[in-house]
């Protein structure tokens, strides 16, 4: 984790509703940290991801534009081939980029590096969707100018992006040069080490056509292997303050477009350019289809102005954070962090549109723009309750990706079907065996995600058209996974759960707990759609096997302490030693050999406590107790994943203090850089983990079998929280304070949940308030290894 010197370095503004980042005066611009800041700043609609570069494009960590599902391959080298390895990775590239807008003053590039600067500020809006920006320079011939960008990728509007760039001189006249870019073929990061990868990535695009005339420019382009065109389309309007605005001039290369706008600004007289731009990409469309696209999306937005667009902005996310904000009094960095999160689900996935949820979103490179299980077990949970959809968009994506699931079960000789640990179209691009392929666990987070919507929406056409064949997919390829031993019981042996330093193990407690619900749910949802069960040629007989095997799903227990197994035989082995591992070698996968890490207890991220918090009914609140503590402290949490579950888990067995520390590690992960890897993207799960250990952690909010039931406790520096959900056609509302809680039904009809203990029913439009009970001892703060504490909430760092 990163010291506390490097934690200030990076620190950003405290603001309500967004992050601000300043230069302070006259001490020029900081190059460290600019890959961070770009992550953090980035701005995406789960179509279109643009990074949050400066707007002339230099200085630059990583340029950045993506579109979601665009992507190259590349060979998978491995130094001995195997059997069922996959032969092609897959690697999101740059798109060509449209945010880019230079400035000349007078015979000078505006450089952020040169001159004088003597004001720099961004802040993101996470109200508006905006990122703003504005500068003071003097260039180092003594001409100063204003710079006042606002840039957005737009919520209501798939395809488009947008700029306002505008120029004001100060105490002298000057002549001012716009530039404004479509750039391709920006190189890509490394992002693999073998150079064979990289060279195939070095040069992915081919062109196809370009065009441009006026203020408009297009260029089109193809992927030399995957065969994915791209387009990207561009307009310009440019105003004046001194009247009538110059014309826009535009010149066009197979990777280039430059739209040029020159004027002569007296004092105090600005020019502002506004550019919209288009995205869009298809593996099948005509390039001139594809283009027309591209083209026509400009020119609605053209038409319907920047300030129009930033009118839809801000109603759709008025409409958004009016169901779903969540506010905590007490603590402005847990404030800040909580809407910031919250932001960062949205951005990943409001336009996905039936395309995956990547580890990164659309903010970097990071994971090469791959998607994984966390986007079910994790970000899917929210969605579902807040865009729910987009939840049904990126379950509708899995659905359409089940024939390559099929083929990959085929090709490992199993039933049914087996979906990628790591992939952007559907195919697996995993080349790790022990903690990639055998993670079998990810078919049942999928299939509990389809349950959950469903649950919480009512959405029985989904379950008929989708839901049901993906449970009966999966269903099948557990039953073919396990073994029966001589006493009855079904054993999953050779699999990977969530710990990624346990592998390829018998009986994961979580693989198992998921497998059997999901076996479960295969069987309830075609006794209910019994026409799609008959068209999956399922039978009566195999519903009777599924049920059967997930009666007889076999869970290791340590008896001699009381609680669940992570794995048959984990808690026999060697403990790690914490106590002899200094803080400089963690994470543990950097400087220790993964065979010595999968042969002793310690665990890299939440695996029997995340079980504890997806299925709470299934165990009792002792049992949860004492395996939380006793798992606490294995746990070294060297993945982003972990801090959001045993938030969750410290908060429902009552270690409010330590949930509290989770959660603030959770809410800061990405704010303050805390895994020193933020510059390739943010961590979109865990910002999905810091509504849930808020929500389902100190809110309480149970989902289970249809029964809603809350139970909420606030814990200093938290004095107050409140947060909004829908749920079955109701917007919810729950406000949290240390004696009571307040239910606020304010649409839909009259809604049954559980208080506690206590069955109530809302009516919209009517509060009802009620006494929080007291809290009994938990019992002593469970304990973590050496280092590995978290960081104390409201502490300063």
């Amino acid at each position: 984790m990163s010291s506390e010197d490097d934690t200030a370095q990076h620190r950003f503004d405290v603001h309500p509703w967004g992050v601000g980042w300043s230069c302070r005066r006259n001490t020029g611009w900081e190059d460290r940290g600019q890959a961070h800041r770009e992550s953090v700043f980035s701005l995406s609609n789960g179509h279109i991801g643009w990074r949050g570069t400066l707007d002339e494009g230099d200085p630059s960590a990583a340029a950045g534009s993506y579109l979601n599902g665009v992507f190259e391959e590349h060979p998978m080298p491995y130094a001995e081939d195997g059997y069922g390895y996959p032969e092609h990775g897959q690697t999101v590239m740059h798109v060509p980029d449209g945010k880019v807008i230079r400035l000349i003053v007078d015979d000078e590039p505006f450089d952020i590096r040169t001159g004088e600067l003597a004001e720099h500020r961004q802040l993101l809006d996470v109200r508006t969707g905006i990122l703003h920006r504005t500068a003071t320079w003097t260039s180092p011939a003594g001409r100063t100018v204003t710079i006042a960008s606002q840039r957005m990728v737009s919520f209501t509007h798939r395809s488009i992006a947008a700029v306002r760039y505008e120029v004001t001189a100060a105490d002298a006249a000057v002549d001012v040069t716009l530039l404004s870019e479509i750039v391709a073929d920006e190189p890509l990061p490394e992002v693999h080490s073998d150079p064979r990868v990289m060279d195939a990535l070095r040069d992915p695009f081919e062109p196809v056509a370009h065009h441009g005339g006026g203020g408009r420019a297009t260029i089109v382009q193809r992927t030399r292997r995957s065969r994915i065109a791209v387009a990207v389309a561009a307009d310009h309007r440019v105003s004046s303050s001194q009247g009538a605005a110059p014309e826009p001039h535009t010149d066009v290369s197979a990777d280039l477009a430059r739209t040029s706008v020159r004027a002569r600004l007296d004092p105090g007289a600005s020019i502002a350019l506004v550019k919209c731009v288009g995205h869009e990409w298809s593996p099948d469309l005509d390039d001139v289809a594809l283009q027309d696209r591209a083209e026509a999306a400009v020119e609605t937005a053209m038409q319907i102005g920047w300030d129009g667009l930033v009118d839809e902005q801000r109603q759709y996310l008025d409409e958004f954070w009016t169901r779903a904000d969540v506010t905590v009094d007490g603590d402005e960095r847990l404030q800040q962090s909580a809407r910031f999160s919250l932001f960062q689900v949205l951005q990943s996935a409001a336009r996905a549109e039936v395309r995956s949820i990547p580890g990164k979103g659309l903010t970097g490179v990071g994971y090469e723009g791959h998607t994984f299980w966390d986007a079910e077990t994790f970000v899917l949970p929210v969605l579902t309750y807040i865009a729910p959809s987009a939840a049904r968009d990126a379950l509708a994506w899995r659905h359409s990706t089940l024939d390559h699931a099929r083929d990959r079960a085929e090709q490992l000789h199993l039933e049914g079907a087996a979906f990628p640990w790591r992939t952007i179209d559907g195919q697996e691009c995993s080349g790790y065996w022990p903690a990639g392929t055998v993670a079998f666990h990810i078919n049942a987070d999928i299939a509990a995600a389809v349950v959950r919507y469903v649950q919480a929406t009512g959405d029985v056409d989904f379950e008929r058209e989708k839901g049901v064949e993906i449970l009966v997919e999966t269903a099948r390829l557990w039953c073919t996974l396990g073994r029966w031993d001589d006493e009855g019981a079904f054993h999953i042996d050779g699999v990977t759960g969530p710990d990624e330093y346990s592998a390829m193990v018998d009986d994961n407690f979580f693989t198992n707990l998921m497998a059997q619900r999901n076996l479960r749910a295969a069987a309830d949802a075609c006794r209910r759609h019994r026409d799609q069960a008959s068209a999956l040629d399922v039978s009566s007989d195999e519903i009777a096997r599924w049920t059967t095997t997930a009666d007889a799903m076999a869970f290791p227990y340590d008896a001699a302490r009381g609680i669940p197994e992570q794995s048959a035989g984990f808690n026999e082995k060697e403990r790690w030693d914490f106590e002899g591992t200094p803080d400089d070698q963690y994470p543990l996968q950097k400087h220790f050999p993964y065979f010595d890490l999968y042969r002793k207890q310690v665990v890299k991220q939440a695996d029997l406590v995340l079980a504890l918090q997806a299925a709470p009914d299934a165990f009792t609140p002792d049992v949860t107790a004492r395996a939380f503590a006793y798992y606490d402290g294995l746990t070294v949490r060297d993945s982003s994943l972990s801090a959001p579950a045993q938030a969750t888990v410290a908060a429902r067995v009552g270690q409010l203090d330590l949930a509290m520390d989770y959660l603030a590690e959770a809410g800061t992960i990405d704010l303050d850089d805390l895994q020193e890897d933020v510059d390739e993207g943010l961590h979109v799960a865990a910002h999905a983990g810091v509504w849930n250990a808020l929500v389902c952690g100190f809110g309480g909010m149970r989902d289970d079998g249809g029964a809603l039931r809350f139970a909420p406790r606030v814990a200093a520096p938290m004095t107050a929280f409140s947060f909004g959900m829908l749920v079955r056609g109701h917007t919810l509302r729950v406000e949290v304070q240390h004696d009571a809680v307040t239910y606020r039904l304010m649409s839909g009809p009259a809604l049954g949940i559980r208080h506690f203990d206590e069955e109530i029913t809302l009516e919209a439009g009517v509060a009802q308030r009620l006494g929080i009970p007291a809290l009994a001892d938990p019992g002593p703060r469970p304990s973590q290894p050496r280092g590995r504490e978290p960081r104390r909430a409201g502490a300063e760092t």
